[in-house]
């Protein structure tokens, strides 16, 4: 991210590039919980029709929604809270509708928690693969050494 400075201005964070934002916000979208259990859902809810059903609910809802926290996040400018404090004041709407910056922040605070353990899923694996712990090892006691994770 680059920064812009000039004198009598608040410092903005800005994207490098377009590009640079459409692969975030991508990564975002997509997520960790979508490339582990994608498959195993379609498979156990019909395949095909799953997916388009899926592929429609992304258009249909997850489209809107990040096109209107684009559109306030550039509006305001500032952190969630912030920007909807702000924006709640200058446009004169209710004060309920401050509690969309914190539900963003919450929520983000809870999805962070739970990559967090994901994440440490993943090194122990890694450490037991790496150490050889696997070699042999049928599915049942794989998901045993999971259940005593």
């Amino acid at each position: 991210m680059t920064q812009n400075t000039q004198p009598h201005q608040q410092a903005n964070n800005l994207w490098s590039s377009r590009m640079a934002f459409i692969l975030a916000a991508a990564g975002s979208a997509v997520g960790l919980g979508n490339i582990w259990k994608f498959p195993y859902i379609t498979g156990e809810n019909g395949g095909g029709a799953f997916v388009l059903i899926y592929l429609a609910c992304i258009f249909l809802i997850g489209v809107p929604v990040l096109i209107a926290e684009t559109m306030i996040g550039r509006r305001g400018g500032q952190s969630p809270i912030a920007t909807m404090r702000t924006l709640t004041q200058t446009e004169g709407t209710a004060r309920g509708w401050r509690a969309i910056g914190w539900n963003g922040v919450i929520a983000s605070f809870l999805v962070l928690s739970f990559y967090a353990v994901i994440g440490g899923w993943a090194l122990v694996y890694i450490g037991k693969a790496a150490a050889g712990l696997f070699t042999g090892a049928d599915a049942e006691a794989i998901g045993g050494q999971f259940g005593t994770l």
